[in-house]
């Protein structure tokens, strides 16, 4: 394994999925510019996530299509078998 190719800076980063206002605190060294006061009082870096375990419709069971202009139906229309 190469020596000195790995971060120094891991911290702990609060992540939030911004469609259900789902939050974990985890490790990570990603940049960020924006704060949150977490749980426990102390304030922690925020990454603000679209998509999480939480609203994924793999792992939810629920289907959510967001249809713009027509994208779906052309993929669908493109792809169906004749």
């Amino acid at each position: 394994m190469k020596a000195e190719i790995h971060p120094k800076n891991y911290r702990l980063v609060v992540f939030k999925d911004m469609s259900n206002e789902y939050s974990f605190l985890t490790k990570s060294c990603i940049d960020t510019k924006e704060s949150i006061k977490w749980e426990d009082g102390n304030d922690y870096p925020l990454i603000k996530l679209e998509i999480s375990h939480t609203s994924h419709p793999f792992y939810t069971g629920k289907m959510k299509l967001v249809d713009t202009a027509g994208r779906i139906d052309k993929f669908r229309n493109r792809y169906t078998k004749k």
